[in-house]
């Protein structure tokens, strides 16, 4: 599991943008908002990983994170 946020994106629009491309992530506040806090973002983006988690879904995350990033 990995939280992360994209320079000059908001993370429902992202969540929003990978749910497009099949990639089920959390967005929002991620009910962490102390831990958010303290590295100074307030909502981020969450993708997480399980033994059922194969490599094209991990490619697809990325592919999408690379059309988010232009």
């Amino acid at each position: 599991m990995f939280s992360f946020v994209v320079e000059n994106g908001k993370p429902l629009d992202v969540g929003a943008l990978l749910d497009r491309l099949g990639v089920a992530v959390r967005a929002g506040d991620l009910a962490s908002l102390p831990a958010m806090k303290r590295f100074g973002v307030t909502a981020a983006v969450r993708a997480s990983c399980y033994i059922y988690t194969s490599k094209e879904d991990i490619d697809r995350l990325a592919a999408g994170l690379g059309e988010i990033r232009g």
